[in-house]
């Protein structure tokens, strides 16, 4: 069993920035990727930013020039970067991790984004 923890959600004033943190317990799989979601109340789960084993990186467009995704890979570490938070950016947030086809998530980190 793979699991993964957050760390670095919170509550900031729109306009601020937050670091979130996930790590991934040790596992002889190879990581293919490494992602985070988000799910604000009463929507979807949807894709904010994905990282590969290969440094590739993808945002989504609402989130494209105000959040950035790092992170090793190999190592089971990613980060995002938000800036320019907007009241639209509350939600929580999902760390994943592919291993071999399956997709493990963390239990997720609230953000919560004051106007």
């Amino acid at each position: 069993q793979v699991r993964l923890v957050e760390s670095g959600g919170g509550l900031v004033q729109a306009g601020g920035s937050l670091r979130l943190s996930c790590a991934a317990s040790r596992s002889f799989l190879r990581v293919n990727a490494m992602g985070w979601h988000r799910q604000a109340p009463g929507k979807q789960r949807e894709l904010v930013a994905t990282i590969t084993s290969g440094g590739s990186t993808n945002l989504a467009d609402s989130v494209k020039g105000r959040f950035t995704i790092s992170g090793d890979v190999a190592k089971r570490t990613v980060y995002l970067q938000m800036n320019s938070l907007k009241p639209e950016d509350t939600a929580v947030y999902y760390c994943s991790a592919d291993i071999v086809g399956v997709t493990y998530w963390g239990q997720g980190t609230q953000v919560t984004i004051s106007s």
